[in-house]
């Protein structure tokens, strides 16, 4: 899947969650932006909420709150301008249809929040627009995954789902990272994690089992106020760890090896073993099995392929310990 300039067949895609963590400052947000640059993420996101879009109007004190924290539509695309001068993706999770719309300009990516991946106008409406959906599993697992993929499927757009468990912090009893082989297993697509834990050792146990976008909090500071979101963050410096750890974790990773790589040719030389003879034998003799052993450095007949020799006559004597080879039988 591309995310902007970034295909997770290439690399793991770290996503610098802003969220509500600017708390409705656009100047956070660009600043929050910038620090996750220079960490090394490769994009950034904000969650685009209208309040009365998204909760009851008895729910008085959260719509407040939800407002207080809002940014509105041409801020968004200050961040997103200020993301791609830096190379950053821009992602977002529209709350509301009418997001959708306004937000398509600006995003390279959609992100459907766990408590809505069961929202399927939510989901169609994204993957109508053809760009990538990124779907939170938290709350609904394999299940609300496959519909969400069958959903965005219908309109042709590319699909990703991230194990995510809703509960914040997470604890790490609590993680379930097996989830992500299963995921990829059962649904055959890109996978990923929203990590809610506390620290980094999560993130990088996730792409060691095969997640290809990892999503993770920012904060500038854990103390910014008393806003949850600000405790479960990194802050720019735990970012930067995080960013090379999980860049380390996939060089470490690498592709399936096959046969004997560059790096151990020269340890096989002298690791490896040659078939030698195993006493002194003489010119005439039939080799039998326990006339051989196998002695190192390698370079002659391997381990495997005493049929080439057993049974046949020598053609010259052989010292215990010198390689035997077909030229020295008849």
């Amino acid at each position: 899947m591309r995310i902007g300039s970034h295909d997770t067949d290439d690399v793991v895609v770290v996503v610098a969650e802003i969220g509500n963590n600017h708390e409705g400052d656009v100047g956070v947000a660009l600043e929050l932006t910038e620090r996750a640059a220079e960490a090394g993420a490769h994009a950034v996101k904000l969650q685009a909420i209208d309040p009365e879009r998204l909760v009851q109007p008895s729910q008085a004190d959260r719509i407040a709150q939800l407002e207080r924290f809002r940014l509105q539509p041409d801020e968004f695309a200050a961040v997103a301008e200020r993301a791609r001068s830096r190379d950053l993706a821009f992602m977002c999770t529209p709350f509301d249809l009418e997001a959708v719309r306004w937000l398509e300009p600006l995003v390279d990516a959609y992100k459907i929040a766990s408590g809505d991946n069961d929202v399927a106008p939510l989901i169609e409406c994204c993957a109508a627009t053809g760009k990538p959906v990124v779907i939170s599993t938290g709350m609904g697992g394999l299940e609300a995954a496959r519909a969400s993929q069958t959903a965005v499927a219908t309109h042709g757009a590319p699909f990703a789902a991230l194990h995510c468990v809703s509960s914040y912090p997470t604890p790490p009893e609590a993680a379930h990272l097996a989830t992500i082989p299963a995921l990829r297993a059962e649904l055959d697509c890109t996978v990923g994690y929203s990590d809610h834990t506390l620290g980094m050792e999560a993130c990088v146990v996730a792409v060691a089992l095969g997640a290809r976008i990892l999503e993770k909090h920012v904060t500038l500071a854990h103390d910014f106020s008393d806003f949850r979101d600000h405790q479960l963050a990194a802050d720019p410096v735990e970012f930067r760890v995080l960013c090379e750890q999980v860049a380390a974790a996939e060089l470490l990773i690498g592709e399936p090896a096959r046969g004997v790589l560059a790096e151990e040719e020269a340890v096989a030389a002298a690791a490896r073993r040659s078939i030698c003879a195993a006493r002194n034998l003489n010119a005439g003799e039939v080799i039998g099995p326990d006339d051989l052993t196998w002695l190192r450095p390698g370079g002659g007949l391997r381990p495997g392929q005493e049929e080439q020799l057993v049974g046949r006559v020598l053609k010259r004597a052989i010292a215990y310990g010198e390689p035997l080879g077909p030229a020295d039988v008849a």
